[in-house]
C-alpha cells in the first residue's frame, strides 16, 4: 500500500516512549506505536498510543524504545542515517527477513537487532536515480532502541544461506534498464 505523509506499520509494536519528547514528565512511558509520518527533510515521526487513549504524532524514533530501560543517550544519528525523501512511501514486513537478526551500522556504532519492517520511498527525486534509491530497514536493537538504516548499512544473519561479512566489493547502481 502507498501512503501519503502518515501511513501505518505493517504490524504495531508495543514498546515504550521518553516521556521528556512528549510532555514535562521524565522516564519511558508505555505506548502502542502504529504509524509513521514521512515529510521531506525531516526524520521519520512515530504515531503512537498512549495509555490514556491519546494519540501523538510524529514522535521522532531516537524517543521510542523497546523496554522501559534502553541504553541511554540515544541519539537521532544513532536511530537514523538520513532524513525522509519525500511524502509518498510503501511499508512492508519481508517474510523472508521475520524474525532474522540484523546488525546496523547505526551512527558509528555497531549493534544487532532484529528486522521490523522496511520502508520504500516513491515518487521522489533522489529514487529516481539508481545510485540514490534506498529502501529503509526499521530494526528491534538488542540495546532497546530503534534504528533505521538503508539497506547498506545492514547486514543480516540468515546463518542457514550467509556467513555475516561487510561486503567491500558491492558496487553502487548507477544505471537505469529498460526492454523498450
Amino acid at each position: 500500500m502507498t501512503y501519503s505523509q502518515s501511513g501505518q506499520l505493517p504490524h504495531h509494536q508495543y514498546c515504550w516512549v521518553d516521556a521528556s519528547f512528549i510532555s514535562n514528565e521524565h522516564g519511558f512511558k508505555p505506548c502502542v506505536w502504529f504509524g509513521l509520518v514521512s515529510i521531506p527533510g525531516r526524520a521519520w515521526g512515530c504515531t503512537v498510543m498512549l495509555e490514556c487513549g491519546a494519540i501523538y504524532r510524529a514522535v521522532p524514533p531516537h524517543a521510542l524504545a523497546f523496554h522501559e530501560n534502553p541504553e541511554p543517550d540515544w541519539r537521532i544519528e544513532h536511530a537514523q542515517r538520513w532524513d525522509c525523501y519525500g511524502r509518498e512511501f510503501s511499508t512492508i514486513e519481508y517474510t523472508y527477513l521475520r524474525g532474522v537478526t540484523a546488525e546496523a551500522k547505526a551512527g558509528s556504532l555497531l549493534r544487532k537487532g532484529q528486522y521490523l519492517f522496511t520502508v520504500a520511498p516513491i515518487d521522489d527525486g533522489f529514487s529516481r536515480y539508481p545510485e540514490q534509491a534506498k529502501e529503509f530497514c526499521f530494526i528491534q536493537l538488542d540495546n532497546g532502541r530503534l534504528t533505521i538504516q538503508p539497506t547498506d548499512k545492514v547486514l543480516f544473519h540468515d546463518l542457514s544461506f550467509v556467513a555475516p561479512e561487510w561486503p567491500t566489493n558491492l558496487k553502487t547502481t548507477t544505471e537505469i534498464y529498460s526492454c523498450e
